[in-house]
């Protein structure tokens, strides 16, 4: 299952409009802002999907008939650019767990580009619904490696990958390598550069968020 915002009308769509503006994007507080709402959205949309119970809330005047989470998710995120949408997704599923994933990339002689997953902090995740996050899938290769190494570990029930921005060629290598997986995507674009970042894209999601890097 692919979720793509940019084939729905909501205002979600100029929270993207504005991670992309070359422009806008000089206000670091204005774009983890827009990656935060970005992912209290995504959170709404698929908190629609997961399962609920029948439940009880006691008003001062009587009892009301509602409804409640069958279980709470665990909201992950692959260190640094995914926090900003992380954060939005705990706003909303306030009561969850969350976990998190460093991962770096590394050029080989080759030229090929390979990822190794460096620490995880995770609850437990045994019959979880895991929602990972992150901004950009450019190659899918870092989003595969990270919920692999968390699926090894952990028997998940459901899993729900959240990213602003996906390249096809990202969205076939999740799908090959993770075909269980629901997609829950911002817009998706065709092309990537020699050096995996995505065009038309929004740059480097974690520089813009947080500052250059060195």
């Amino acid at each position: 299952m692919i979720f793509d915002l940019s084939k729905t009308n909501s205002i979600a769509n100029i929270f993207m409009a504005e991670l992309r503006d070359e422009n806008i994007q000089k206000d670091k507080m204005r774009f983890r802002k827009n990656l935060e709402r970005l992912g209290e959205f995504f959170a709404w949309e698929i908190s629609r999907n997961l399962p609920y119970n029948d439940s009880e809330t006691q008003t001062p005047l009587g009892i009301a008939k509602t409804k409640a989470l069958d279980s709470q998710p665990v909201l992950a995120t692959i260190l640094r650019a995914g926090l900003p949408m992380q954060q939005g997704m705990l706003n909303i599923f306030d009561r969850a767990d969350a976990a998190f994933v460093t991962a770096y990339r590394k050029s080989n002689p080759a030229g090929t580009i390979e990822i190794h997953v460096d620490y995880i902090s995770s609850p437990d995740l045994t019959d979880r619904v895991l929602i990972m996050v992150d901004p950009m899938l450019a190659t899918g290769l870092s989003m595969v490696l990270c919920c692999k190494e968390l699926m090894a570990k952990y028997k998940i029930k459901e899993l729900h990958i959240v990213a602003a921005i996906a390249s096809a060629e990202g969205i076939r290598h999740v799908r090959a390598n993770l075909p269980h997986a629901k997609l829950w995507l911002g817009a998706i674009d065709d092309e990537m550069t020699v050096k995996s970042y995505i065009v038309p894209g929004l740059g480097d999601a974690g520089d813009l968020a947080y500052g250059t890097k060195i």
